[in-house]
This record gives C-alpha cells, structure tokens and sequence, in this order.
C-alpha cells in the first residue's frame, strides 16, 4: 500500500509511529506537509499538488490536521476524495468535529448523553442561559480551542459572565457547558476504529488542576470500558462522519457524557496506557478498506434530475403506522428505503417486512414529488410558497428613513 500521512509535524509522536508502523508491514509511507499542498480545479479532473509537483498517486491517506488549518486542510481532503483516494477520516467528518459548538448540535439529535450545553452572543442572554444549564459552576470554552487550551472552570454565575464578556470583547466564540461535579480532574478517552474501540484509557488531572489532557500534566491509566460507554463512543464517531476518533466522555452519574470527538487524536497516551500498537491498528485499517474509497453519497445520488434524499418522519396518527414497508408502497413510487431510525436504534437496508410505528424517521431516496406527495395535503398547502403582488406601502416603509423612539 502507499500511504499519505498528512501532517505538518513529521517528527511528532503520532507521525513517527504511524511511519515506523507501516514500514514494518511493508507498506510505503510518505509525511506530506498539508502546507505545501495546491489545489487544482478543472472541469472533469480535479488535481492535488506538493511542491509544485503532482501529487503521486496513493492507495489510502491519513489526514492529521491540526486545528489551526482546519480549512485549508479540509479542502485537501476533499480534493483527495473527489480523485477517489481513501482518507482515513472525511474532511465532513474532520469539520464536524473541529468546531465544538457544531459537534454538540449534531449529536444533540441523538440519544447520546451530553452535558447541558449554550451557546449566547448578547449579554443580556448570559445569566438566563446559565440557569437554564443548571447554574453554576460551568464551564467555559473556545469553540475550536484543543489540548485543554481555551477552557475555564467558572465558580460562580458572575465570574462566568465577566469572563464570556472578555472572550466575546476579543472576537472570541464560546460554549457554557454544565460541569459535571462527580467527573471532576478526570476524563475517559476511547479510540475507535471503524465500528471497535481498540482502547481506552482515563486520565486524571494533577494537583488543583481541573483539565484532565495529557497536554496539561494529566497521568493516563489502562481501563477496560462496559458496554454502554463502548456503544457511546463508536455511535458519536459514527454520528460525527469518523473512522478514526478519540471520543472524550465524563463519568455522570447518568451514564457517558460526552465532551468531545477528537478527528486528530494523539497516539502517545493511549499507546502508552494500553501498551497496544494504536498506529498498527490504524495502518492495518486502512490496508482494509482502500478499495472502499469515501464519497459523498448525496452529491452521487442526488446529481439525477428529480431524484434527491431526504427523510420521512412517520408520525403519531399516520395512517403508515402499523404498516410494512412493503404495504406503504415505497417502491412503487420509486422511492427506496435506506435506512430507518428507531430510538436509538438504527437499521441499515430495512426489511420490506419491517413494520413502520410512530416516531420513525426513514431515510430514502427518490423521486422528490414522490416523496413531497407523501405529506399531507394540508402541510403542503402550508409550506407552499404564495407569492403576492408587492405593496408599494411597504416598499415605502421600507425604503425610508429610520425614526427613532
């Protein structure tokens, strides 16, 4: 196999490792500096070069980007995957984990245990959100700090404020998350490989230190997760679009918190608490699925004309409640059902046979009249755009000068 290892740190633990791992199997790896990549755009053939030299042509790639060039590096793996080359992590997935406040709102749809999370811009807002959380103390970060950089312990609901103000006064975005007391000065990172965690440690903040990262003097040790916190990892990795993640979760007294979905994440703690080939586990992944290369499947399926995915909810009262897929009459109208989610319950290809209830939500493809004919007449005839002769009334409101009370 011929690996790519973007990474702009060749000589950092996780780099050298992945490098020395796949040399021992008798791969080819090469540490491609994501700086020194250029994008090529032109129609039919999309182009990625290194050094002002086109890029040579890898079997799989393995994207390390650091969270000061999450744009310039995602672009570089989405060039990567339109020529059809296997990334290890999505440049989807990759900015749905970077920023903390967009990764909070994908798995908030879900049934995955979180801590109580807001998000203010006026000030006046503050204090309201902050007891809606619960109160304090909170915790506060930057959106795309890392390494438990940009996070802060508040005590109380006026030092919170005074300190979102500051961060806001420097252009600063931040969340205001619940702190989970029972969790404090320790954290579990789970790392997930495809649908398995491979390994887990705890880390355990030092001294009067509340952040538990490596980074910051944190002691890791060798844990074995039980299934809930197993499941919860890999289905955040999964929510989050990742093959490869650190999932970062608290100890609450209701079960896995999860903090944080790492798309990067370090391979120096881990390996040293599990004492296991981390770097091996990934290179023999990617040797796996590089025939299997990602795409982006509603760009694919949604490029025919009149065809589109979307999802369909059934709801309490539908007269689809209690009927198979096949009795609703799906394909018929050239629609296919390719996943049906239940809970937390997802179903991938669903049975014909498999009986609808209220609450699922399908996820088809197909023709998109088809699809939009299936809603209520009465909820069309709402969503329906009326367009209206403008009145010059409110034209000449709008265009006039503004009166101040």
């Amino acid at each position: 196999m011929k690996l790519g290892i973007l990474s702009t740190a060749p000589r950092c633990y996780s780099t050298r490792r992945m490098v020395d791992a796949a040399k021992s199997r008798g791969h080819k790896p090469t540490v491609i500096n994501t700086l020194k990549c250029s994008i090529d755009l032109q129609s039919g053939k999309p182009d990625l070069y290194y050094k002002g030299k086109p890029l040579a042509d890898f079997d799989a790639v393995i994207p390390r980007i650091g969270a000061s060039i999450t744009y310039f590096g995602t672009a570089v793996v989405r060039q990567l995957e339109q020529m059809n080359v296997f990334v290890a992590n999505t440049s989807g997935g990759i900015s749905n984990s970077r920023d903390k406040l967009r990764s909070m709102q994908i798995l908030s749809r879900h049934h995955i245990g979180m801590p109580r999370t807001t998000f203010v811009r006026d000030r006046a807002d503050v204090i309201p959100a902050i007891e809606r959380i619960g109160g304090a103390p909170v915790i506060i970060k930057l959106l795309e700090g890392t390494q438990g950089v940009g996070v802060i312990l508040a005590d109380s609901i006026k030092i919170a404020e005074a300190i979102i103000e500051t961060l806001q006064t420097a252009k600063q975005n931040v969340l205001v998350q619940g702190f989970v007391s029972e969790s404090k000065g320790r954290d579990v990172r789970a790392f997930v490989i495809g649908d398995q965690v491979i390994g887990a440690m705890r880390r355990v903040a030092q001294g009067d230190e509340f952040r538990s990262n490596v980074h910051r003097g944190g002691k890791v040790e060798h844990m074995e997760l039980d299934d809930e916190y197993r499941e919860t990892a890999i289905r955040a990795a999964q929510i989050m679009g990742l093959r490869i993640a650190g999932v970062d979760m608290l100890e609450g007294k209701n079960g896995p918190q999860v903090m944080e979905v790492n798309s990067s994440p370090g391979l120096e703690g881990i390996e040293a608490a599990t004492q296991s080939d981390i770097a091996g586990a990934i290179i023999d992944y990617c040797a796996a699925h590089t025939d299997f290369p990602e795409m982006d499947v509603r760009q694919k399926l949604t490029v025919s004309r009149g065809y589109t995915v979307s999802e369909l909810v059934i709801p309490e009262g539908s007269h689809f409640v209690g009927m198979t897929i096949t009795e609703a009459a799906f394909a018929e109208q050239d629609i296919n059902v390719l996943t049906l989610y239940r809970g937390k319950t997802v179903i991938p290809n669903p049975k014909v046979s498999r009986v609808l209830e209220a609450g699922d939500r399908l996820l088809c493809f197909g023709k998109q009249l088809a699809m939009k004919a299936m809603v209520p007449k009465n909820t069309r005839a709402q969503r329906e755009p009326e367009v209206k002769e403008l009145d010059p009334e409110m034209v000449a409101h709008a265009t006039a000068n503004p009166v101040y009370s």
